[in-house]
């Protein structure tokens, strides 16, 4: 296998699964969360992406002096393990003041407080020496559409999005979409509208997209299309590998799992576009069979990146030349056959 020099690995510690089953019993006992950054190395991973309380646990209850104290104490973790912050992420989904949404609730105090929250999650992030905000706009959406006026909360999103360029001038926010789950319909619910946000921001220089495969399985899209989408714009930020089997809630299932040449394009994609030649992130966001034993449970991990490694194998392999004369020949049953034998290692 060739080395893959223009790639890093990352991943969140929720992504160590503490075996909790919302239909049953917890099937694996719970695995510290302080201990988990010892084991990034060993799996090939130097990435560690954070929610902002992942970094500060209980956060609503410090002030600015200790929020960047224990962020600081983080971030000597980190640099003891060899590892670096690839984003934090304000959690605006659990807090009561978040349940019918965070920046477009219909409630101005609500609103305020997922502002206060964005700017402590910026103030983390810059103690962790992380300049990049991921925006996941879970709770953004609605159950009815009539609940609250789309283009007033379409408004009140870029306005916070403006809000945070001018609160950290070197910061970059990248928005993660996703069509549903928790909320029915989503708001932002794919990469095009995530862009066309960062090209109305302020300065959408500073204003990206991380996609993740499942996200747009979920919305009927193919993973590989909007990552080029969003690299045509250069504007991908980052991306979470993972996979789904249907249109369901989102499984997380590992990175090729459900449909390896829908995993073989992603990586094609990334491959063709210089993907990672600038620092980019290969981020996973997996979680292990709800009915895996052990603890920790970690081969759902180093599981994905062998087959992205072994699928940028396929990728490098790939006979371009003859991949263009079948294209130049309109001839795409012959294609797809090369490709499908390619992937099975059938000549």
């Amino acid at each position: 296998m060739s080395t893959p020099t223009n790639y890093r690995f990352s991943f969140g510690p929720w992504n160590i699964s503490e075996g909790a089953d919302p239909f049953g019993t917890e099937v694996r006992p719970v695995f510290p969360h302080e201990e988990k950054f010892a084991l990034y190395r060993p799996l090939g991973f130097e990435g560690v992406q954070f929610h902002d309380d992942d970094v500060v646990p209980g956060m609503d209850g410090f002030n600015p002096a200790q929020l960047t104290e224990k962020a600081t104490e983080v971030k000597t973790m980190l640099a003891n393990n060899g590892l670096t912050p690839e984003f934090v992420a304000p959690r605006l989904w659990f807090a009561e003041q978040t349940t019918d949404g965070a920046y477009t609730s219909n409630s101005a105090s609500d609103r305020q407080y997922a502002w206060d929250r964005t700017k402590k999650c910026i103030d983390i992030a810059r103690a962790l020496d992380c300049k990049a905000i991921v925006l996941w706009l879970s709770r953004e959406g609605t159950y009815i559409r009539e609940a609250k006026d789309a283009r007033l909360a379409y408004q009140r999103i870029l306005e916070t999005v403006n809000a945070m360029l001018d609160y950290d001038k070197e910061i970059e926010i990248w928005i993660e979409p996703k069509p549903n789950e928790p909320t029915d319909q989503a708001y932002v619910p794919t990469i095009g509208h995530a862009i066309a946000l960062s090209f109305a921001s302020s300065d959408h220089t500073r204003v990206k997209g991380l996609i993740e495969s499942a996200h747009a399985l979920l919305a009927g899209l193919d993973p590989s299309d909007e990552m080029a989408f969003a690299l045509a714009h250069d504007k991908l930020g980052s991306v979470h590998l993972n996979d789904q089997n249907g249109l369901k809630y989102d499984q997380d299932k590992n990175f090729g799992g459900a449909n390896l040449r829908v995993a073989f394009n992603q990586v094609r994609v990334l491959e063709e576009a210089g993907y990672g030649q600038r620092g980019e992130f290969i981020g996973l966001d997996i979680k292990a069979m709800r009915t895996q034993r052990g603890c920790p449970v970690t081969a759902h991990l180093s599981n994905s990146r062998e087959l992205f490694l072994n699928i940028l194998e396929k990728v490098r392999t790939v006979d371009n030349n003859l991949v263009q004369q079948f294209r130049d020949a309109r001839d795409y049953e012959a294609l797809e056959l090369y490709i499908m034998k390619h992937l099975m290692g059938v000549k």
